[in-house]
């Protein structure tokens, strides 16, 4: 039987800004359906990383392969393999001067050249699932930030990407709405949706990852199944890491 090639597969990765590496020969394969959480301090190279998978940053050594297709290869259109990819950030980047309809569905309409009728039937059945199907004429300044935030998650799995990438989505957010957006990435685990995400939210890694990697200094230190690494991790760096991430408050 031979192996399902991954969804996603980032082979010896190497990124510079400058003098300084950022990230120093990172190694990940996605299967399908799997949900890999992201964890470790600020400037451990997690958003740099998603940065390099969506084509924002270019790698300056390694490969990364999405079905397969070598998506660093200098020749690919790069518009053409973000369409393939859902993002989010961690900063809505909703269009102002659209409705929440009209977010959800530019990329199908624009991109994938759907009927304006079909691409709103499917809009106004996310907005249903995420309990915003009120606000569908609403424009963005209307909505409260996890609002916001749940229409950006919306608007990324509109046109079924075969990736999602969600990059410290809670960070902006006021403490009591990050649960309602967090719900939603749990609800598209259950749906089957193939996730790699950074998040400092530890006990929402735990609970949604099949797998968690810990980065620091741009390289892979430990990766396991969440109760490996947040029970027993088995490094150094991860131990203190974790350890004060406990100090701070944050049980997981």
């Amino acid at each position: 039987m031979t192996e399902k090639t991954p969804v996603l597969r980032v082979d010896g990765v190497q990124k510079w800004f400058g003098k300084t590496p950022v990230l120093q020969g990172i190694d990940i394969d996605v299967a399908e359906h799997e949900v890999v959480v992201l964890i470790g301090a600020s400037g451990s190279g997690k958003s740099t990383l998603l940065k390099t998978i969506n084509l924002l940053e270019r790698v300056d050594d390694g490969q990364i392969f999405l079905q397969g297709d070598d998506i660093t290869d200098p020749r690919v259109d790069a518009d053409s393999i973000r369409a393939r990819i859902g993002v989010v950030f961690q900063h809505y980047n909703l269009f102002p001067h659209l409705t929440v309809l009209n977010n959800i569905t530019l990329a199908s309409r624009s991109v994938f050249k759907v009927r304006k009728a079909e691409a709103e039937t499917r809009g106004l059945e996310l907005l249903r699932r995420i309990g915003l199907e009120a606000k569908a004429h609403e424009y963005p300044d209307r909505l409260s930030g996890g609002q916001q935030q749940r229409v950006a998650i919306a608007r990324a799995i509109a046109t079924e990407p075969e990736l999602l990438l969600l990059d410290e989505i809670t960070s902006a957010l006021d403490p009591q709405l990050v649960g309602e957006v967090l719900d939603l990435v749990g609800e598209l685990k259950v749906a089957g949706s193939t996730i790699m995400m950074a998040t400092h939210e530890m006990s929402f890694a735990r609970r949604v990852a099949d797998r968690v990697i810990f980065l620091s200094n741009g390289t892979i230190v430990e990766a396991g199944p969440p109760e490996q690494i947040f029970d027993a991790p088995e490094h150094p760096e991860t131990q203190a890491f974790l350890s004060r991430v406990r100090h701070a408050g944050q049980g997981f």
